[in-house]
């Protein structure tokens, strides 16, 4: 995609929402961890998030079993700056949960059709554990199944970083944090949506950032 060539190297989320709704994209929904902006011709959209750790083993997901055409069709991935991350697919659509709920299962139980995608998503999900701080388990939300244009079902968002326990452990023990995740890699991790589990004060907002400002000139030393 042309806007995220564009993107300058040090890119945040804010440069990649403004770029896009620059050259016409629109606001279609928001999640606790990123935003979507449908493009002009409605084929497409970006997935922009502030802070994602999970964002890279997505996007290799889809990589890896684009040829099941059971993941959605991937224009273009790249990290932002800060810890944000950028995910050009297709546009999908909503299904039924009893559809949703079948595609799962069979996933879980390596069934036939479905048994590339489900090596895909084990072999990726073994090495965000290893990778990871605060990585979740696979996500079996029948909301993480949708259907392309075609009407074909594919897997959209089987990874999550397990936010209530790393946000809780960055309240209460900031240093902890900072000591397994980098700066430059949780920059704006204050600045995720919350459009399901939200509102978040803005106060509390601040009060963490500070507490995670501190703990990073304490381990500067």
């Amino acid at each position: 995609m042309p806007l995220v060539i564009a993107l300058g190297a040090e890119a945040d989320h804010r440069a990649a929402e403004q770029a896009h709704l620059a050259a016409g994209w629109t606001p279609c929904g928001a999640g606790d961890w990123a935003i979507a902006l449908r493009s002009p011709d409605g084929s497409a959209v970006a997935r922009i998030s502030p802070f994602d750790p999970t964002g890279p083993y997505t996007a290799e997901l889809y990589r890896r079993a684009a040829p099941t055409r059971q993941v959605p069709v991937r224009f273009a991935h790249r990290r932002l700056g800060g810890g944000g991350d950028l995910l050009v697919m297709e546009w999908l659509s909503p299904t039924q949960e009893t559809d949703a709920v079948a595609f799962l299962e069979a996933i879980d139980a390596s069934a036939p059709e479905v048994a590339v995608l489900a090596e895909s998503v084990r072999s990726i999900h073994t090495r965000a554990i290893e990778e990871l701080p605060w990585c979740g388990p696979l996500d079996a939300n029948p909301a993480n199944v949708m259907r392309g244009t075609d009407g074909r079902l594919v897997l959209t968002d089987p990874y999550y970083a397990d936010g209530p326990s790393l946000y809780a452990t960055a309240g209460s023990d900031p240093d902890a944090v900072v000591a397994r995740i980098p700066e430059d890699q949780r920059r704006f991790m204050t600045e995720i949506p919350l459009a399901y589990s939200g509102p978040w004060p803005e106060e509390e907002r601040a009060e963490m950032h500070r507490g995670l400002a501190a703990a990073d000139a304490r381990l500067a030393g």
